[in-house]
């Protein structure tokens, strides 16, 4: 018990999870008129208000979770055979399809990350991936496998280019990756609303901003029917598994390691710490590519100017939950898969705002990044003193 209740990584990250749906359930009660009214005479009649507010929270959480993970009674209809096994796992789909994208976007941030670089600029990343992989997916009309291929890799290169050039520029001019990857986020952006209006990109007989739409033979195989998830969740697990791999086996990513450390120390060992800031910042732009490209062929089929939605800047969220490790960021972002495709059911069902999800995630990344607080709050021993390392991942 001392080392489960100890401020450990895996504690703290479950204690601020625990924290936020509590300050969660408070604002959906007090979101709600009805029972907010029935705290008016809490004194008289204290069990109505007690009531109503258990019923309304027990609800919208129950909607989250079916919306996430399933419904018992559609998997008890399936079993009955009342029901189809895509209509039982349509929520699991759901959660899978939003989480694969944020997981490329998550390692691309928490890779710069243990490189000391602040990567911000995930999201023109992303869009620069989307309009590689869309153009490369309705132009070429190549063969089934080929075709794919070549869209996946063009988005990749994309994302790679728009991360190089900040990175060049870290290590040539000493200019912040901060700024200039605000700066080229506006930039992607904006070349993609324009781009999509274009005579020959634009979708012929449309007079909105809608581009073409991909051909079949370069969009990410999927079930199909009500399922949504494709291969790009395989993808973004095995792209895991890799950067893994890169970051604590091979000699790059010790040199990633050895530079967001102690760049100072890294270069007197003879590492070239603008060559690893370079290389180190195209990598994590191919990675965001790689998820804005997975967006974009696997479900929305065609450029728009909010094609890559706001995975970029998620996938900050996302790193940072998952402690800027790779197999963290994976289920950091499923976790946030699940949310969102949880509160799309619990906003159909219980009325609840969907904009509340996106308050659940905040709350959970404020106490993620103030371990302090999640201590005092629930006391917890230094990890220390039972053998349990706390130390966070630089940045």
């Amino acid at each position: 018990m001392k080392r489960v209740w100890s401020a450990n990584n895996f504690t703290l990250t479950g204690l601020s999870m625990i924290l936020a749906v509590i300050i969660g359930a408070v604002l959906i009660i007090i979101s709600d008129a009805t029972v907010l009214a029935k705290f008016s005479y809490f004194t008289a009649r204290p069990g109505d208000a007690l009531d109503a507010s258990w019923v309304l929270v027990s609800t919208a959480y129950a909607d989250l979770l079916k919306g996430a993970l399933g419904d018992p009674e559609v998997f008890s209809a399936w079993f009955a055979g009342d029901a189809t096994w895509q209509q039982a796992f349509a929520p699991i789909s759901e959660t899978l399809t939003y989480a694969a994208p944020l997981v490329f976007t998550g390692l691309s941030v928490a890779l710069a990350f243990r490189g000391g670089l602040f990567n911000i600029g995930a999201q023109g990343q992303a869009v620069l991936g989307c309009i590689a992989a869309g153009v490369a997916g309705f132009t070429f009309g190549l063969p089934i496998v080929l075709n794919l291929l070549v869209a996946v890799v063009a988005g990749i290169l994309g994302g790679a280019l728009w991360g190089f050039i900040p990175g060049l520029l870290k290590a040539r001019t000493g200019a912040h990756e901060v700024i200039t990857t605000i700066m080229l986020n506006y930039t992607a952006g904006l070349f993609l609303a324009w781009l999509v209006i274009q005579q020959g990109i634009q979708a012929p007989g449309r007079s909105d901003a809608i581009s073409k739409a991909v051909a079949e033979s370069a969009q990410l195989p999927s079930p199909g029917g009500v399922l949504r998830v494709h291969l790009g969740i395989i993808l973004a697990v095995l792209t895991t598994a890799g950067v893994a791999w890169l970051l604590n086996k091979s000699a790059f990513g010790f040199e990633i390691r050895a530079v967001g450390a102690n760049p100072h120390a890294a270069k007197t060992a003879g590492i070239s710490v603008a060559k690893t800031y370079v290389l180190l910042m195209a990598f994590a732009g191919g990675l965001a590519g790689f998820g804005g490209a997975t967006q974009v062929l696997g479900t929305a089929h065609a450029l728009t100017p909010s094609v890559a939605g706001n995975i970029g800047f998620d996938g900050l969220l996302v790193a940072l939950l998952g402690r800027n490790r790779p197999w963290g960021t994976l289920f950091a972002a499923v976790l946030f898969g699940a949310l969102r495709a949880g509160g799309n059911r619990m906003q159909s069902f219980s009325g609840i705002s969907l904009e509340l999800v996106t308050v659940l995630q905040a709350l959970i990344v404020i106490f993620i990044a103030a371990p302090a607080l999640v201590k005092a709050i629930f006391r917890l021993r230094a990890a220390r003193a039972t053998g349990l390392g706390a130390s966070l991942a630089k940045g």
